[in-house]
């Protein structure tokens, strides 16, 4: 049967749900258009909630439209970058919609990151302008002499908090180290009395679709950290091939569950950008532990919820989930790692929702792949099914263009409306991943005579841990600077919470002895929490190739053997 079964007959179409359609006609609108046309059709409802704070959509317009203002009177002109380091907060949305309203470029950057990182993302972007958290402010103007950025605006999460919220914070925030004093400094300014001094009436640039919108990065350090080039056609089009996926989910109707971090591209589309396209309530989680997911849950209902495995896992193991009514949740996306069986099981149990896997990358937007909702098929351990206007094979893994058979083990390359521009500055490196436009994935995967993608393996060693990307060469650099060192690798080795976590083998120069506490704390100078080793292990010499290149595979079959 397989041998009748090629991609260009595209087997996945007989799966998809009812009303998905093979190609969609395909709106040349921005995402601040869409802002636009969903706060003229739904004034008055909810777009974001944050602790029980409301912002309409009239209100987010406006918000946007005086900060879109704002930024042009500090000279951010189209093409310039601004850089945002906050988390779901609702300047993290207002900003973003400002700057690439003006045509500016965003760059979303995460917060977790350590300042070597920071520095690396700012100064590759280009960043003039920074919008940070009023807890990373002083490190940031400590930051700025080293980066190309001028001026730091800082906002705090008591800028936007209902009354009595609002009157206790400034007494309690900063005792709970959720808020701090920003050190006087030239060209650092308070977001809420930015926002007040600016009338909505921000300049009209003329944005083509194939311009630049943001720049995401896919990694934390020099040498592996790449600027994704994600264009207004990308980040438009991603959105309305969402929806046509949900088609039983209608405009202005659901409730979106905030928790995906934004600074991320799953979150940043179909947590934020969606909600925004679908004129959806959206409810801000700054810091998606299991027991603020639940209290939001129980309290404001979300219907629609974009999550990745630690959350779902989080959430069941916490005793909270008991005391929650969980029912008001219809449908669930996962993504970044696979979810186990039971997880879903019981979730889906808890809620009556569905829940669908799904599958992308920083450079396609990221969603290339989704299994189907309703009244189609979903395969357990599956990515699903090419999502509409994107094509999908399995070629052979040395020349990477052969098609291989249906059924037989290769890499995984897709093409499509939402695949990126480029890399920022790196022509080898887009002539590498972009070859006759379609994208190589770097992921080992099949396809079955369903047309249901699996992905086997990753052809690159990149680790998800806890949603999270971490790069292994990120790790290893920091290792290799401390002067004890002579060697290092690293693997991800399967974590019950997290999906996997951090493991490192180390070679110790002749005549020199260390702990694991010692090399963690020097990696805790260098790289963000959630990029720390979980286990170290000692060794006199790693395993390697005749030419001398570390055989990780080897590594993690050992490791997973002690297991």
């Amino acid at each position: 049967m397989s041998k009748e079964i090629s991609y260009q007959n595209k087997p996945w179409l007989q799966n998809y749900e009812e009303g998905v359609p093979e190609k969609i006609s395909i709106e040349k609108a921005s995402l601040p258009d869409f802002l636009e046309r969903t706060a003229k059709e739904f004034p008055d409802k909810m777009a974001l909630i944050f602790q029980g704070y409301t912002v309409n959509y009239r209100e987010l317009n406006n918000m946007v439209n005086s900060f879109a203002a704002c930024l042009n009177s500090f000279g951010i002109k189209k093409g310039d970058s601004v850089a945002i380091l906050l988390p779901n907060l609702i300047p993290c949305v207002v900003g973003y919609y400002a700057i690439i309203k003006l045509g500016g470029i965003a760059v979303m950057n995460n917060p977790l990151y350590s300042d070597r990182e920071l520095e690396y993302q700012f100064n590759n972007s280009g960043a003039k302008l920074l919008i940070t958290l009023d807890l990373l402010g002083n490190r940031m103007i400590d930051l700025r002499p080293k980066t190309g950025i001028k001026q730091i605006i800082y906002t705090s999460i008591g800028d936007y908090l209902p009354f009595p919220k609002n009157i206790l914070f400034p007494l309690v925030g900063k005792k709970k180290g959720l808020a701090a004093d920003v050190k006087r400094s030239d060209n650092v300014y308070k977001w809420k009395d930015l926002l007040s001094k600016h009338f909505p009436a921000p300049p009209r640039v003329s944005i083509s679709f194939d311009d630049v919108a943001m720049y995401q990065y896919t990694g934390g350090t020099t040498g592996v950290s790449k600027g994704v080039m994600l264009t207004h056609a990308n980040l438009s089009t991603q959105v309305q091939q969402v929806r046509a996926w949900f088609p039983k989910f209608n405009r202005g109707e659901e409730i979106m569950l905030g928790a995906l971090p934004f600074f991320h591209v799953f979150g940043l589309t179909v947590a934020m950008n969606f909600s925004i396209y679908m004129g959806w309530g959206n409810i801000l989680i700054p810091k998606p532990q299991p027991e603020p997911l639940l209290e939001a849950i129980g309290k404001f209902r979300p219907t629609f919820a974009p999550l990745v495995p630690t959350m779902y896992i989080g959430m069941l193991n916490n005793p909270l989930i008991n005391k929650t009514d969980m029912t008001s949740i219809k449908g669930c996306f996962s993504g970044s790692a696979p979810l186990p069986v039971e997880v879903i099981r019981d979730f889906e149990k808890k809620t009556g929702a569905v829940i669908v896997e799904g599958f992308g990358m920083t450079e396609s937007s990221p969603v290339t792949h989704i299994n189907p909702f309703a009244g189609g098929k979903r395969k357990v351990g599956s990515i699903g099914l090419p999502i509409s206007d994107t094509e999908s094979r399995i070629v052979d893994l040395n020349d990477g263009k052969t098609d291989l058979p249906v059924g037989e083990i290769g890499e995984l390359i897709v093409k499509g409306p939402q695949v990126m521009k480029g890399y920022r500055n790196m022509p080898e490196e887009t002539a590498n991943t972009l070859g006759d436009g379609w994208l190589h994935t770097g992921d080992i995967a099949k396809m079955d005579d369903d047309g249901y993608f699996f992905i086997v393996d990753r052809k690159k060693d990149m680790i998800i841990s806890g949603g999270y990307n971490v790069y292994p060469r990120d790790v290893e650099e920091v290792l290799f600077e401390h002067p004890k060192v002579q060697e290092a690798t690293v693997i991800g080795i399967p974590h019950p919470v997290r999906g996997e976590a951090v493991k490192v083998f180390i070679v110790l120069k002749e005549g020199e002895t260390a702990t694991k506490e010692e090399l963690l704390e020097h990696c805790k100078k260098s790289l963000a929490t959630y990029k720390l080793p979980a286990e170290f292990e000692f060794r006199k010499e790693l395993p390697k190739t005749n030419v001398g290149k570390v055989l990780k595979k080897n590594l993690r079959a050992e490791s997973v053997a002690k297991k």
